[in-house]
């Protein structure tokens, strides 16, 4: 890996977890991967299903907050 590479990598790892994870999915969205597409149809077909389970009373959800607190007290360093 290049200093410019490693110098990048040591700055992202140090933001926060969904800013992470944007970086990440804008990365790997930069290649270019046949059958990108077809996986974010079905990953909105996913989302669809899950939130029409919701309003069916067939799953609960937990508040982001509570979620970003128990990452937070699993990972203190991060953050």
């Amino acid at each position: 890996m290049t200093k410019k590479a490693q110098d990048i990598l040591n700055e992202a790892v140090n933001l926060p977890p969904i800013e992470r994870a944007e970086l990440v999915e804008k990365i790997l969205a930069s290649f270019g991967l046949p059958g990108r597409e077809a996986i974010d149809v079905l990953w909105g077909r996913e989302a669809e299903d899950r939130i029409d389970a919701y309003e069916r009373g067939e799953i609960r959800t937990t508040p982001a907050a509570n979620v970003f607190d128990e990452i937070q007290r699993e990972n203190p360093s991060e953050g």
